[in-house]
């Protein structure tokens, strides 16, 4: 019995006695009140074996021993007969001990000037359940208003687990509500699921502690509570950004040559935090881009990219950087998409932007397409894929660029006409391009079409079904180079624009439109697109092999 206090008896139904389980009990006072300021003690049974001494063993031990101090006994003797040793008697012995369970410290209710950084990385292991990681950064606050609520929010080191296999959900328990440090619930949807990876807790004193959980869900105070946390999040994340990387504050050991002069290190720079963090998280603010439409510009300025200019040296750039970078003449802000960085950096859509100095951002992650799509600008900006076609340089005259259009259109009039007869539904249209310099054609899509990049994605997905082929393939333009001895060639295999009457029909020789064909395929995968007939491609590169190697077929 107590000496003081209160002394409270359950008495349990017959089917719910597992909770008076020990390690049941363990376990609900370590989630729901795991943090509350009165201690609580779980009476704990040890049950130990111990040996026990026998009185009649010790003395008959006794006796043998007189006798054996009067009785000589040969070596041999004793070497031939064992003793044989008796069992030891034990018995069980039960304990009852008093267990704190609730050691841990809510050091969210304390001043933030109060606790230390190893406080914060510590609590960090108490609320994330793991112990060897470590919290990037947190946010410490207490917010006022229609509701009170004190909070801590971390930012993890490493993504979680089931992120590394494309499942994105929030993690369990993640983020938990208490009510005066008790426990309400570590299921509510506190965080939007592009924030799912933030852990924490949330404290409350306003709200009741018998408040019935589906009614709080629904009620407003969980919303005031949600959209209050999103923005401490992101004002954590953007803090986070503006850090710069910290050199070493050891002293470095100097290097001295033969003559005795210091030899003065280069220092290699050092890459930003942000920058290590944001590699493993960027799929998650680039995904809030779609789902968070009110704070949409808050997470641009967030967003990081590699770009034609800064990729060689491993930099990244925000929005706001490129922004200030733009040439005076320009107004949108150049993307190009691809699987991989050296894809895009081959790729001949990048060459008139590389001859003009003009930078490029990179998009290399399949959400990123889907992205721009619904950011469409920023800071007044539209983001303007390269592999589109009519993209503008205004570097140039426009009137002599006008004037120069309409002379190749005129010129290879007859070549275009002809080649989109050849090719039929293969190409949308075949058109003069002005921005090629090396390469003799390319397939670009159409402003407001699929790029290759997007299609190679859609035909990619797992769980698709239902869709035709055409609605996931892009549009495809034809953009021949009007100055590549390649295309001049053409144009003079092929059929006039009007025939004169009583001539004979213009011949088109095989060779010819073997090596149309041929252009179209280059063109395709110069553009990123697959070759639409792959049979038909190897034959002709089995005639031309032929051709060139002098072998019979």
């Amino acid at each position: 019995t107590l000496g003081r206090g209160t002394e409270i008896t359950l008495h349990l139904k017959d089917e719910a006695t597992e909770y008076a389980d020990e390690s049941k009990l363990r376990e609900l006072v370590g989630h729901y009140s795991e943090f509350i300021t009165h201690p609580i003690f779980l009476r704990t049974v040890t049950t130990t074996t111990v040996e026990i001494e026998d009185e009649e063993d010790d003395t008959e031990e006794e006796e043998e021993e007189n006798k054996d101090d009067d009785v000589e006994v040969s070596d041999e003797e004793g070497t031939d007969s064992e003793v044989e040793e008796k069992p030891k008697k034990t018995e069980e012995v039960t304990t009852f001990d008093w267990e704190e369970l609730n050691m841990n410290v809510p050091i969210w209710t304390r001043e933030k000037d109060s606790i230390t950084d190893e406080d914060y990385q510590n609590f960090w292991n108490v609320v994330s359940k793991e112990e060897n990681t470590k919290a990037a950064r947190w946010n410490h606050f207490n917010a006022e208003g229609n509701i009170n609520f004190r909070s801590i929010l971390y930012l993890p080191e490493e993504v979680p687990a089931h992120y590394k296999f494309g499942n994105i959900d929030a993690v369990k328990g993640g983020l938990k509500l208490y009510v005066r440090k008790v426990l309400i619930s570590d299921e509510f949807d506190l965080m939007p699921r592009y924030l799912g990876f933030i852990r924490g807790v949330v404290d409350s004193d306003d709200l009741p502690l018998n408040v019935n959980r589906e009614t709080l869900q629904e009620s407003k105070i969980i919303k005031v509570i949600k959209k209050k946390l999103v923005r401490k999040a992101l004002d954590l994340v953007r803090a986070f950004s503006k850090e710069t990387a910290k050199d070493d504050d050891e002293a470095k050991e100097v290097e001295v040559d033969e003559d005795g002069n210091v030899i003065e290190e280069v220092d290699e720079e050092k890459e930003s935090p942000y920058i290590e963090w944001y590699k493993k998280f960027s799929n998650n603010l680039k995904m809030g881009i779609l789902d968070d439409e009110a704070n949409r510009g808050k997470i641009a300025k967030l967003l990081r990219f590699q770009t034609s200019k800064t990729v060689d040296e491993d930099k990244w750039v925000s929005l706001e950087e490129y922004v200030e970078n733009m040439k005076e003449w320009q107004n949108d802000i150049f993307v190009m998409a691809g699987a991989n960085v050296e894809e895009i950096q081959k790729s001949p859509f990048i060459e008139k932007f590389t001859e003009k100095d003009v930078e490029v951002i990179f998009l290399t992650d399949p959400v990123d397409e889907y992205m721009t799509q619904q950011l469409r600008d920023f800071d007044g900006n539209k983001f303007q894929s390269i592999t589109a076609e009519n993209v503008k340089l205004q570097d140039e005259d426009e009137d002599l660029v006008k004037r120069r259009e309409k002379a190749y259109k005129k010129k290879f009039k007859p070549l275009t006409k002809w080649l989109k007869k050849l090719y039929g539904p293969a190409v949308m249209r075949v058109a003069i391009s002005k921005r090629l310099g090396s390469s003799p054609a390319i397939v670009s899509n159409s402003e407001y079409g699929h790029s290759a990049n997007m299609e190679r994605i859609m035909r990619a997905q797992a769980y698709q079904h239902g869709q035709d082929d055409f609605s996931m393939r892009a549009m495809r333009i034809l953009e021949i180079n009007p100055r590549h001895p390649f295309i001049n060639k053409l144009l003079e295999g092929c059929p006039p624009e009007k025939e004169e009457e009583g001539e004979e029909p213009f011949e088109i020789s095989e060779e010819t439109e073997d090596s149309a064909w041929m252009l179209l395929d280059m063109a395709n995968l110069n553009g990123g697109f697959q070759v639409t007939d792959g049979a038909a491609h190897s034959k002709r590169m089995n005639k031309y092999l032929q051709a060139t190697l002098g072998v019979e077929g």
